[in-house]
């Protein structure tokens, strides 16, 4: 199972939805949807942009539970 920490690592860094849109360009509905976790795939640019604007890595952003 893949575990979503964006919206918590936002919270870490103090950083809302709008902070990401205007550092990383991506459209807000894309921010949006990865925030609320309502995607089946992300593009590898987006999560590029995010790992920039974030200073991290994929691992930060998404962490893989063993079932």
């Amino acid at each position: 199972m893949i575990e979503n920490r964006f919206a918590k690592l936002l919270g870490e860094k103090k950083l809302d939805r709008r902070d990401i849109v205007k550092m990383t360009g991506l459209d807000n509905h894309i921010v949006l949807e990865i925030y609320i976790g309502n995607y089946s795939r992300i593009d590898l640019d987006t999560l590029n942009k995010l790992c920039a604007a974030l200073e991290c890595d994929t691992n930060d952003i998404f962490k893989y539970l063993p079932d």
